[in-house]
């Protein structure tokens, strides 16, 4: 916070001066102002200098080139390139152009996924107000909100932003949205009254914050905090501090690259050295059947593949209303153990809803979510007409007449609330019970302030005169003599019972409001003098932000597929535990608030984490807290949210998932994953689609490792016996070339397994290539490089033939890897059975690849380029019947593995 003093020791103590607990002569003092004449010009200037403009700064940021060359920063690219330079030394530049095209193809579409990260500060910069009206030596002036200086007394309306924090010093009837900072679903009303004891930010019922909105009321307050200072200028400060961790998947290829890269230059290594050592082959000989084996066996196809799989993955999420801004982050939803979520908006509507009606002897039920009128009035399970009970009826009228609000459609057909949103809640219920249109002569009013907590108007209604009374239940009680029975009747106020009733809404978390009336023969104004204490009380109106229906469904598949799903909310503890014992989060029972939150150390927290799902009155350091602390136990975490409060917290979890309709600019920016929809269940189809992303990297993965695997062994096979290579470089690199392009992105296109969502999240530390996917990589490798050299020296004899036994041998490998293709569709299933034909792509890739092969064979400028030679077509037996061998093999393998693990 801010305050005038003359050294740096002194500002630094002062600005964690607890403002809302000074009374308003304590702080004009502190700061060196005064509520009538506010500033001086010659002190406006001297705080200009010593604090600076009222704005957030725009932070460094990387030039575009910068940006672009960080896309090459990973060890597969590293192997990639490398694979480029072995080509070009071997003259062959086609495929050194061929494989630098997919790094620089995989580096544009990083640069232009990720360059919108950095418009995360930006947002929040549209937070801050455009205007200020302030008093300056005793004159009103219209300012910049940019030259607003701490010690300001700054003037605020209805539909004003506030440009900087305040303390207020004079309020009516104020009331502040504020949910993009705390979280709070409706308007809150303030004071100006010193508070005593310390509390959250939610609590501070004397201040309002910069980047908030005055709904309803007039105020004046001094500027406590200006900039970085300010509540919206802290969290920028922390979204900028937050540092991003890497996406479970780029952690595991950039270890698996390290581990590959280490293993292929130990084997280049130990090959030259055997076979210039042992068998005595020439420097030049063993350097090039060294670059031989290089290029065999690298993967140089797995990184396009694997940033196409991503790519594939985004438009699959984007048709099931997930846009994904970073393409690694598609796989790690399908990892995380637990999804923070915050309450209003996300798993509840935003939106205000009348859900119980209780009169003196019925209970009502309310149908409808939000501000449609759509909806009946439910009795005893049964629709029921308002016109059917009196003192149902009258309720109705009340909640229609005494009330400044309305609802109508937006320009997409979306119902909205104009006033306060309890006041909204009122009308759409009003608008359900057929009471739309009516609308008696108002006479006059007594608005509703926070002081007196109701609302009262006096309307003229088929020729009779009412006061019409709405307000807190405490407060409209007090002024009740009577009860409105369904008789008709008049009754002696039960208090007892009402109260009664009164916690009983209240427990379930719905706000409460009171009605009650009064005839007003002759009346012809309305003040507090003559209010009047002869109310009939008619009943409470139970409101409430409802939660999406769709949530439930959600939440319940997320604990089956063995994902924790915690709330994180602004709004007060009783509301959060009973929302969330709604949508079957927790039992209701428990929550922890941010006060309590407030003390405890980090292995406190660490705990508490861990046992507890519910969170309440937050602050946005609680809530990057609760994440670092889940993180801290070895979690991966989610975090939804769509105010500015959600921001850090956002950009801190593994995976940020903001929403796209009703989420600020800041938290689309500092998520990775934004709702379309805003709806919560698109989060288990973002997490069903991120698992089968994940299944068809690794399937891709254990595709592409034999074809090299067999390469190199087939190499390594003939430097130990001392014979002439099967296959040459050229030939290894048109292999590669089309298993990539047609075979492995064919398993792309595969569909999700079956029970995919009933399994618990993988490991955070589990390998993208366990124990079993390394045996099965080398029992391939050498089953395919066996059938390969055992066709090559059967076509081959000694003679004049070697490139008629060479396109055999390419045709076999090729075949192989064909036939093996079918076996990776599935991990550990059968390939044969139900679903063989579902993947359209996988035959048409192996079309594709007959195409190739054809012409590699008999087409005389491949024969040339390439050292083959057309074969009989008897000699298409070997490949043939070797493929065959490999799939069924590979099946029986995948029998026993199933029938013993």
């Amino acid at each position: 916070m801010f305050i005038i003093s003359s050294t740096n020791d002194t500002n630094e103590k002062e600005r964690a001066t607890k403002w809302y607990m000074l009374n308003t002569d304590e702080v004009s003092e502190k700061l060196n102002t005064s509520y009538e004449d506010g500033l001086s010009n010659d002190e406006i200037n001297r705080r200009i200098e010593e604090y600076g403009y009222n704005k957030l700064p725009e932070g460094q940021k990387r030039s575009a080139i910068m940006r672009f060359l960080v896309q090459f920063n990973n060890v597969l690219i590293y192997l990639l390139i490398f694979a480029a330079i072995v080509t070009a030394l071997m003259d062959h530049l086609v495929d050194t152009f061929v494989i630098l095209g997919v790094v620089i193809i995989n580096a544009l579409i990083g640069f232009i996924q990720e360059g919108k990260a950095e418009k995360a500060l930006e947002g929040i910069q549209k937070m801050l107000s455009l205007e200020a009206m302030v008093v300056r030596e005793g004159k009103r002036q219209q300012i910049s909100a940019e030259e607003v200086v701490p010690g300001d007394v700054v003037i605020l309306r209805s539909g004003d932003k506030v440009p900087a924090d305040l303390r207020l010093i004079y309020q009516k009837d104020l009331e502040v949205e504020e949910s993009a900072l705390t979280g709070e679903s409706t308007s809150v009303g303030k004071k100006t009254k010193a508070i005593e004891n310390e509390v959250v930010l939610g609590d501070r019922e004397n201040m309002v914050y910069s980047g908030t909105f005055v709904t309803y009321g007039e105020a004046r307050g001094f500027v406590v905090a200006t900039g970085l200072e300010t509540e919206i200028g802290k969290i920028t400060t922390m979204l900028s501090d937050v540092k991003k961790i890497t996406t479970p998947l780029l952690q595991k290829m950039d270890r698996f690259g390290k581990y590959l890269s280490v293993f292929i230059l130990f084997l280049a290594s130990a090959f030259f050295a055997f076979g210039y050592l042992v068998r005595d082959y020439t420097v030049i000989e063993m350097f090039l059947a060294t670059i031989s084996l290089v290029v065999a066996s690298i993967p140089e196809g797995l990184p396009a593949i694997m940033t196409i799989t991503l790519a594939i993955g985004v438009q699959r999420m984007a048709k099931r209303n997930a846009i994904i801004r970073r393409l690694p982050s598609v796989e790690t939803l399908g990892a995380v153990n637990v999804i923070c979520s915050d309450k209003t908006g996300t798993l509840t509507r935003n939106e205000m809803t009348a859900h119980d009606v209780v009169t003196s002897e019925r209970k009502y039920e309310i149908e409808g979510a939000g501000y449609r009128p759509e909806g009946q009035v439910v009795y005893d399970g049964s629709p029921f007409s308002v016109t059917d009970d009196p003192v149902l009826d009258m309720m109705m009228k009340t909640a229609k007449i005494c009330n400044d609000a309305d609802i109508k459609k937006d320009d997409e057909g979306q119902w909205q609330a104009i006033g306060t949103a309890t006041e909204g809640a009122l009308i759409t219920l009003a608008h359900k019970v057929g009471y739309a249109d009516l609308s008696p002569k108002r006479i006059d009013t007594i608005p509703f302030e926070s002081a007196n907590k109701f609302m009262a108007t006096l309307n003229e209604l088929d020729g009779q005169r009412y006061v019409f009374f709405k307000g807190a239940p405490e407060r409209v009680v007090d002024y009740c003599k009577k009860q409105l029975m369904i008789n008709g009747e008049e009754e002696e106020l039960d208090s007892q019972c009402w109260e009664e009733s009164m916690d009983n809404i209240a427990s379930k978390g719905e706000r409460v409001i009171a009605l009650a009336y009064r005839k007003a023969d002759g009346q012809e104004t309305l003040d507090l003098d003559n209010l009047g204490e002869n109310f009939v009380f008619l009943g409470f109106i139970g409101i409430v932000d409802p939660p999406r229906d769709e949530a439930l469904v959600a939440i319940k598949e997320c604990k089956d597929a063995g994902i924790r799903v915690i709330m994180i909310t602004g709004d007060h503890a009783i509301t959060a535990k009973a929302i969330a014992e709604q949508i079957g989060i927790s039992d209701g029972k428990t929550a922890v608030t941010g006060a309590e939150l407030e003390k405890m150390n980090k292995e406190e927290l660490k705990e508490v984490a861990m046992k507890t799902n519910v969170f309440a009155r937050t602050d946005p350091e609680h809530k990057l807290r609760l994440v670092e602390a889940l993180q801290s136990n070895g979690l991966l975490c989610a975090m939804t949210g769509d105010g500015v409060n959600d921001a850090p917290a956002l950009k801190k979890a593994n995976i940020g998932i903001a929403m796209g309709i009703k989420g600020t600019e800041v938290s689309k920016e500092a998520a990775e994953i934004i709702l379309t929809d805003d709806n919560f269940a698109s989060i288990v189809n973002a997490v069903e689609e991120g698992r089968t992303v994940y299944d068809n990297i690794r399937k891709t993965i254990l595709f592409i490792l034999p074809t090299n695997g067999a390469e190199a062994l087939v190499l390594m096979t003939a430097v130990i016996l001392g014979i002439t290579m099967p296959i040459t470089p050229v030939q290894i690199l048109w292999v590669n070339m089309v298993t990539a392009v047609t075979l492995a992105l064919a398993l792309v296109f595969e569909p999700m397994e079956k029970k995919v969502m009933e399994q618990p999240p993988r490991a955070k530390n589990e390998p993208i290539l366990g124990r079993y996917f390394i045996l099965r990589t080398l029992f391939v490798s050498v089953l395919i490089g066996l059938f390969t050299f055992i066709s090559y020296n059967i076509a081959y004899d000694g003679g004049d033939n070697l490139d008629y036994a060479r396109t055999i041998a390419v045709n076999m490998l090729v075949a192989g890897q064909a036939f093996y293709l079918l076996n990776c569709r599935k991990i550990h299933e059968s390939t044969l059975g139900k679903g063989f034909f579902d993947n359209r792509a996988i035959f048409i890739a192996m079309g594709i690849l007959v195409f190739f092969q054809l012409t590699f064979t008999y087409a005389p400028f491949m024969n040339l380029f390439f050292g083959t030679t057309a074969i009989s077509l008897g000699s298409w037996l070997f490949p043939l019947l070797g493929g065959l061998a490999v799939f069924f093999i590979v099946e029986l393998e995948k029998m026993i593995s199933r029938k013993f693990s």
